[in-house]
């Protein structure tokens, strides 16, 4: 301890005092005795154990072995899946709280969720497999496919991405955005758990990508850093604020490449096979076999 004064008791009082004129602003529940939200640091152990048991030679612990991988497996799942339980309690029991949809506190509804989840598990590492396979062929970097599960930021990404699709589907939203952005934040890549990704996916390097709630996005695409998929326009409705939920992104066919820098935006079509250039800005629809590059500027220079 410093021995400074720092006034606590009067920093104490006047930060409970904004809280309580937010909280109040909104009817939010004064009186609360137990915590409402769920919990970043679970949900990201919850993640990172996931993950460590759809990879566990790979990315689980440093001293497990093929004899004792099924213990390990099933022995993380529970607490992985319990803990998972807990704050999807928290979080439709506040959604039904506050009015947001899909509140439920039914305990029978919270558990079948959870174990609809787990079962598409095994799904989601079939899926996985071929967006591992997808990163080593696609990369002439990637010495195996093992360093592409230990090294490569876009499968990272697209492990966790694929978990909260799933929690997002079965009406979990704000613990899948809490996943997503949990990956955010490790890599770099910002993927919706609303977005609709096929098998075989593939993002090279991957800083600064981003791909919308609503975008769809076919079999066997790959994409570089710093690619956007986002909205053109946000609709708003008669008092002018914003309507939540309307198809807004692209939709990007079956074997698509988009390289470095582009950026794609509404509800536009990239047809399949389509190749998009780096730093492309496309706002239109492009049919299959497109080849769009950005315009070269000629200019005329004196030889040196």
């Amino acid at each position: 301890m410093s021995g400074i004064d720092w006034e606590l008791p009067s920093l104490v009082g006047e930060l409970r005092s904004t809280r309580e004129r937010w909280r109040k602003a909104r009817d939010r529940n004064l009186n609360a005795r137990v915590r409402e939200f769920p919990s970043q640091e679970v949900l990201q152990n919850v993640a990172s154990a996931l993950a460590a048991v759809l990879f566990p030679m790979r990315l689980g612990p440093a001293d497990l072995n093929p004899e004792t991988e099924d213990f390990y497996i099933g022995h993380t799942l529970s607490g992985a899946l319990d803990d998972l339980l807990e704050q999807a309690r928290l979080e439709l029991c506040y959604a039904k709280q506050y009015g947001l949809e899909c509140g439920t506190c039914d305990e029978k509804d919270v558990v079948n969720i959870i174990k609809q989840f787990a079962a598409e598990l095994p799904a989601i590492r079939t899926k996985l497999d071929t967006d591992v396979e997808a990163a080593y062929r696609g990369d002439p970097a990637a010495r195996s496919m093992d360093e592409v599960v230990l090294c490569y930021p876009g499968l990272r990404a697209i492990i966790y991405h694929r978990m909260a699709h799933a929690l997002f589907r079965l009406g979990l939203p704000l613990l899948a955005r809490i996943i997503a952005e949990d990956a955010h934040s490790q890599t770099g890549i910002d993927i919706h758990p609303g977005a609709q990704i096929g098998g075989s996916f593939f993002i090279d390097h991957g800083t600064g990508v981003v791909i919308g709630e609503t975008c769809i996005i076919g079999e066997r695409v790959r994409i570089y850093q710093a690619v956007t998929l986002g909205a053109r326009r946000f609709v708003t409705d008669e008092q002018g604020d914003l309507k939540k939920g309307i198809a807004r992104h692209p939709i990007v066919e079956d074997d698509v490449v988009i390289y470095a820098g582009a950026t794609i935006l509404g509800r536009i079509t990239i047809g399949k096979g389509s190749t998009i250039g780096g730093n492309v800005w496309l706002t239109h629809s492009v049919p299959e076999g497109s080849q769009i590059s950005q315009a070269a500027e000629q200019v005329n220079k004196p030889l040196p």
